[in-house]
C-alpha cells in the first residue's frame, strides 16, 4: 500500500473525517486531502506526529519500503516489535526486547550471543554452527559497529 492509503484506511479506522485528524495534527483540511490524494506527503515532523497518533511506525505510514532488523540483535522489526522511547514513540531501530527505551538489555555482544544461541531453534544448525554465525553477524549491526567505534583503546583504559 502507498502512504497515501495507509493514511486514508487509518483515519477511517479511526471513525474521523479530514477535518477531524486535521484539528488533531493542527494542519488544514486540505493538507489531509492532499495527503491521501497522493498530491503530497507529510514532512518529518508530521509523520512522528501521525506516527504516535495512529500508534504505528513512520515506515509503516510510509508504506514499509524498509525491511527493518534490529542493530542490535538483526531480529526483523515490525509496529509489534520496535522498541519504545519513554514519550512512547517508536524507535525504528531496536526491538523491545533489546532496548526498553532507557537502556539496552544486553551489555555485552557475548552475554546476547549466548542468549541467542541457547534460546533459538537451531533447526539444523548445531550450537557452534549458530555461535559462529552470530559472531560474524551482529558486529556489522550498528549498536555493535558504534560501541566498537566508542570503546576506549587499550592504551587509554590503561590511563
Amino acid at each position: 500500500m502507498e502512504t497515501k492509503e495507509i493514511l486514508c484506511q487509518l483515519r477511517k479506522e479511526k471513525g474521523l473525517s479530514q477535518e477531524e485528524l486535521a484539528k488533531q495534527l493542527f494542519v488544514t483540511r486540505q493538507a489531509v486531502s492532499r495527503w491521501e490524494t497522493g498530491e503530497t506527503i507529510p514532512n518529518s515532523e508530521t509523520l512522528k506526529q501521525l506516527s504516535r497518533y495512529f500508534q504505528v511506525s513512520i515506515n509503516t505510514l510510509l508504506g514499509s519500503p524498509q525491511k527493518l532488523i534490529c542493530q542490535c540483535c538483526g531480529m526483523p522489526l515490525d509496529d509489534s516489535s520496535f522498541s519504545r522511547e519513554t514519550d512512547g514513540s517508536f524507535n525504528e531501530e531496536y526491538c523491545k526486547w533489546c532496548y526498553d527505551g532507557t537502556a539496552f538489555l544486553y551489555h555485552s555482544m557475548e552475554e546476547l550471543i549466548d542468549f541467542l544461541v541457547a534460546h533459538m531453534p537451531l533447526g539444523d544448525w548445531t550450537k557452534e554452527e549458530a555461535r559462529s554465525f552470530f559472531e560474524k553477524q551482529l558486529p556489522t549491526l550498528n549498536h555493535w559497529r558504534d560501541q566498537k567505534n566508542t570503546a576506549p583503546s587499550k592504551a587509554e583504559q590503561v590511563q
